[in-house]
């Protein structure tokens, strides 16, 4: 059967192929209300679908975004990558996932990949700006590319982040308001960048004990990110005799790990344990018991970050100035650290 084109529509719908055009692409012409629906009924007749490829030849477009997250079986990544999905939408893009898995090279096979079709921009969840398939970026012939949640380390380095380590210090306030005379970071897996967003959780757990006048030193428990691994390091830190009284974990996943650790150790979330995490992804609201978290602004980061990718482009827009945009992160209390009734 010969494929369906744009003159079969015009010629059934009796309108010109610049109007299915219109109709199609949603622009730039407006369409009157009577017209775009007789085309519609006819391109959903005869089954017509745009050659998206044609069609980014012609304009030298793609509408295409590539996004790299480290892992996103893991919520958080799970949730960003699909807020980045619908703002992409929203701009009538499309979104290209890939998943590094913690691994340099497999973030700069994707990076490679996805440039070779040539996305209109990438978006990036690196776990480290100086790894090797980044730096080569800053080479690309003109695709704007944007790091989300981490910083950037180059002086073109565009990104988009969280207020994380005034979230961080925050929420251990918070903790030590409770009368805990320390609170215990269970932290990075591994030595981290310093533009980490866990790096800087972490210096904001410092700098709140450093405020009631107490020392980090000895108080840090590396842990991995995913709550399956965090978990067996969470039951080896509570089954020390010396365990802490209130923990704030870098990751919610990591907090969820740490919850059923003290679960299965028969310790008491809040009356024996006090617990906040980071993140406040969906499932803080139903963890035993419901999770306190600090949540940061995953919609307008996204969108932020999907803007700056677009705006960045070659066709005469101007390119953002570098640096770090960043949104400010908030506390969410619930009962995990002891708050009556939240």
């Amino acid at each position: 059967m010969a494929r369906v084109t744009r003159d079969d529509v015009a010629r059934a719908a009796g309108t010109s192929t610049a109007v299915v055009s219109y109709v199609i692409n949603d622009g730039p012409r407006p369409v009157a209300a009577a017209t775009r629906a007789r085309v519609l009924a006819v391109v959903e007749e005869l089954g017509y679908r745009p050659n998206r490829v044609a069609q980014a030849m012609a304009r030298r477009r793609t509408d295409l975004i590539g996004m790299v997250v480290p892992d996103a079986r893991q919520p958080f990544f799970a949730e960003l990558a699909h807020t980045v999905e619908r703002a992409a939408a929203e701009r009538g893009r499309l979104l290209l996932i890939g998943n590094s898995d913690y691994a340099d090279e497999r973030e700069a096979h994707y990076i490679r990949a996805f440039l070779g079709m040539q996305v209109d921009g990438l978006i990036l969840v690196t776990q480290d700006p100086s790894a090797p398939g980044l730096t080569g970026v800053d080479a690309t012939e003109g695709t704007p590319v944007v790091l989300l949640h981490h910083r950037a380390e180059t002086e073109r380095g565009i990104a988009v982040v969280a207020d994380d380590e005034g979230g961080a210090r925050d929420v251990v306030r918070h903790l030590l308001g409770h009368g805990h005379a320390e609170v215990h970071c269970f932290g990075g897996t591994f030595a981290l960048s310093p533009t980490d967003p866990v790096t800087f959780r972490t210096a904001g757990w410092a700098a709140a004990l450093a405020e009631a006048g107490l020392s980090a030193e000895g108080r840090l428990t590396p842990a991995p990110f995913d709550r399956v691994r965090a978990h067996r390091e969470a039951l080896a830190l509570l089954a020390r005799a010396d365990r802490p009284a209130a923990v704030f974990c870098a990751t919610d996943d990591q907090a969820i790990g740490l919850l059923r650790a003290a679960d299965d150790l028969g310790i008491r979330v809040p009356e024996d344990l006090a617990v906040a995490g980071f993140d406040d992804i969906a499932e803080a609201v139903i963890a035993g018991p419901p999770l306190t978290s600090v949540a940061t602004a995953q919609t307008e980061m996204a969108r932020a970050a999907v803007d700056l990718v677009l705006g960045a482009g070659t066709d005469g827009a101007t390119p953002p100035a570098p640096g770090a945009r960043m949104f400010p992160a908030r506390m969410v209390v619930r009962r995990s650290c002891g708050c009556a009734g939240a």
